[in-house]
């Protein structure tokens, strides 16, 4: 039998949702043996990806490959059609890293272990899905169904005020991702091809007008799950009540399904329309930047400090999507790819500190680091790596957003030097926040209450593995980034020829004078 036939995509997504069905009949009375079936099912999932990578997925190719549709609704043109290419490749891999660690972050979770666990498997699925899934009507459906779980795991294992945030969050997810269906039966409708298949819908030719309302409805709903300015309040309420499992899926993998959607709709699908809104992305993004790295300074909450320290850092994607540049390109993916790692690892140290402290608030903590030594190696490092420390994939990922947006020709010089100096404000403004919250946290004199009544406990073997297999991946991309760079350039390089063709014929279509204008006229589509 060969292995390489079979169709993986499908079964990555279905394995562990079938999996989770099995779970209610496992007998166990304090969710031992759940945990471990779970962390098994990840573990077997996981292989299956990188298993369907390393023979099936050629990184030299730019289109779609393990690519699987069979008809599902012939009545509506609805089709089970998968596929994966350099945008989704590396998300899937990430998703299927973060989430069998967050299983094992999962691994103190006593109350109703067994819905838990059924909750975390299907969102192991419905992740791998949104990234997967090849038609547009499905998309929609994948995106709302990973909703539910997450407000699941919010309103019954979060904090205090956990019903307010899961309401939130379903209220903000739900009602902005309404845009996507409007959108998406639009262009599945437009012309004399009916069809619900992205590629297919991508060929077509929209009204200018038309593609500006169909991007404005999706850019919405994606600017929610970034979350982008102003649209970004569910998340710091999301964290703040969120465990530590659900934190890593929050930071590691939900906010960049926005960004995601952002590139392969938006940008992949109306390259006018975004050539038009590229500069209010910019403006956004810099607000993203600087807006949230100040908040991030004022809170005096740990999980919401952090939080807001995730959106600060979504805004270089947002910059990187919108510079018409392989390199601002490149940057934003392997930014949210970054962050992917570096805000799960965080989370995770926000969980772990909890656990000993039974505090979030950074008045009640200080001087821990001298009790729990490990604890104070992997909050200095996380901590190192989202300051964007040379040597670790952070700063990669930034510097090439920078360089990416400045040797952009798609922009006056005037508006280039203003928003880098800007996005730089915020680039200083992040250690400033982050090294204060390590010295609240671990220097400092010992909060005598604290020590007195709560058992300081260093950490244990299963965090520090968690730890470790975020870090290296952390630090191996900063020391030699093409490891992941070279799976999405041939993708990305395509998607920025479009976009950088996609200028010219919109200043000449709306007849915008270029001298005028934040855009520049490109003489030839060559590729910086």
């Amino acid at each position: 039998m060969n292995l390489t036939n079979l169709p993986w995509l499908t079964i990555i997504i279905l394995f562990p949702i079938i999996a989770a069905l099995f779970i209610p009949i496992i007998p166990d009375k304090d969710g031992k043996t759940v945990r471990w079936y779970s962390l098994i099912i990840g573990l077997i999932d996981f292989i299956f990806i990188i298993y369907a990578f390393t023979t099936g997925y050629d990184i030299k190719e730019s289109g779609m490959q393990l690519a699987e549709s069979y008809p599902w609704i012939p009545q509506i043109n609805l089709n089970w059609s998968v596929g994966a290419d350099g945008l989704s490749m590396p998300l899937i891999l990430l998703t299927g890293f973060i989430t069998t660690l967050a299983i094992m972050a999962a691994w103190p979770v006593t109350f109703k272990p067994k819905f838990f666990y059924f909750l975390m498997l299907l969102m192991y699925g419905g992740q791998i899905a949104v990234f997967a899934v090849q038609d547009i009507l499905l998309f929609f459906l994948v995106w709302e169904l990973e909703l539910v779980p997450v407000y699941l795991i919010l309103s019954i294992w979060g904090g205090k005020k956990r019903l307010y945030a899961a309401t939130k969050f379903i209220l903000y997810t739900a009602i902005s991702s309404l845009f996507i269906l409007v959108a998406g039966l639009t262009m599945a409708f437009y012309g004399d091809n009916f069809t619900f298949d992205m590629q297919a819908i991508a060929a077509k030719q929209y009204p200018f007008n038309l593609e500006l309302l169909l991007y404005g409805g999706l850019f919405i709903a994606y600017a929610v799950k970034l979350p982008i300015f102003p649209f970004h309040t569910w998340l710091p309420d999301a964290h703040g009540e969120a465990t530590a499992p659900a934190h890593m899926l929050l930071a590691g993998i939900l906010l960049k399904m926005g960004g995601y959607a952002l590139i392969r709709m938006n940008a992949g699908m109306l390259p006018h329309a975004h050539a038009y809104f590229a500069p209010v992305l910019i403006i956004l993004g810099v607000v993203n930047i600087i807006y949230a790295a100040f908040t991030s300074f004022a809170q005096r909450s740990l999980k919401r400090k952090i939080a807001y320290s995730s959106i600060s850092h979504m805004g270089f994607v947002v910059i990187g999507i919108a510079s018409f540049t392989d390199l601002g390109t490149s940057g934003a993916v392997l930014q949210m790819i970054s962050h992917g790692l570096i805000g799960a690892s965080l989370f995770f140290m926000v969980g772990a500190t909890y656990d000993r402290t039974h505090t979030l608030m950074l008045d009640e903590m200080g001087g821990v680091g001298r009790q729990m030594k490990k604890i104070f190696a992997m909050w200095t490092t996380c901590s190192f790596a989202s300051l964007a420390l040379p040597g670790m994939s952070g700063f990669v990922a930034e510097l090439m957003i920078f360089v990416g947006f400045a040797t952009s020709d798609a922009y006056n010089p005037t508006f280039k030097v203003i928003v880098i100096f800007l996005a730089a404000v915020g680039v200083i403004l992040t250690p400033i926040y982050l090294l204060s919250m390590l010295r609240e946290i671990l220097y400092g004199p010992e909060n005598k209450e604290l020590v007195k009544h709560q058992a300081l406990i260093d950490a244990e073997p299963r965090e520090v593995f968690i730890i470790a297999c975020l870090l290296i991946p952390i630090i191996g991309i900063g020391l030699y980034p093409k490891i992941v760079t070279q799976i999405y350039d041939a993708t990305t390089h395509e998607l920025t020829t479009v976009l950088r063709n996609a200028v010219p014929s919109l200043i000449k279509q709306a007849d915008l004078p270029s001298e005028k204008s934040i855009f520049v006229s490109m003489k030839a589509p060559d590729i910086k």
